[in-house]
Order: C-alpha cells, then structure tokens, then sequence
C-alpha cells in the first residue's frame, strides 16, 4: 500500500475518497481514530490515504486534477 494523501480536512478527505472510489480504486483511510481523539491537542495526527501501489500513480494523477493543493501540504 502507497500513500496518496495526509490530511486533518475532513471535506478534503472525504472529497478524495470519493474520487478515488469511484475511479474504482481500492482506497483505505487510516488514523482516522487516532486524529480524532488526538488531533486538537496533537495537530500533526493526520489522516491517510492509502492504495495498492499498482494503483498509486492513477490515483495521484487523479487527485491533482480534482483536489486543489492543501496550504498544510
């Protein structure tokens, strides 16, 4: 699995989410948990996104076209 995006945005997250699925990629999101119960006190808990690699470079590709660029990033 490659990472494709880390954000704390919940739109922008679900935004790629969305994107991604329905591309028919196999995105997973991880430490959604743990940036919501850390992430006021620990602004640096992030949420992931995640694809098999034979699939990152499609995915990368599509979230450059579709998300705007995230001043955090």
């Amino acid at each position: 699995m490659i990472e494709v995006l880390t954000t704390n945005d919940p739109v922008r997250l679900n935004f790629a989410e969305t994107v991604l699925r329905d591309a028919g990629l196999h995105a997973v999101t991880l430490d959604t948990e743990t940036s919501a119960v850390f992430g006021g006190a620990l602004p640096w808990v992030k949420r992931r996104i995640l694809v098999p690699e034979d699939e990152a470079a499609q995915a990368r590709r599509l979230l450059a076209e579709f998300l705007p660029k995230d001043e955090d990033e």
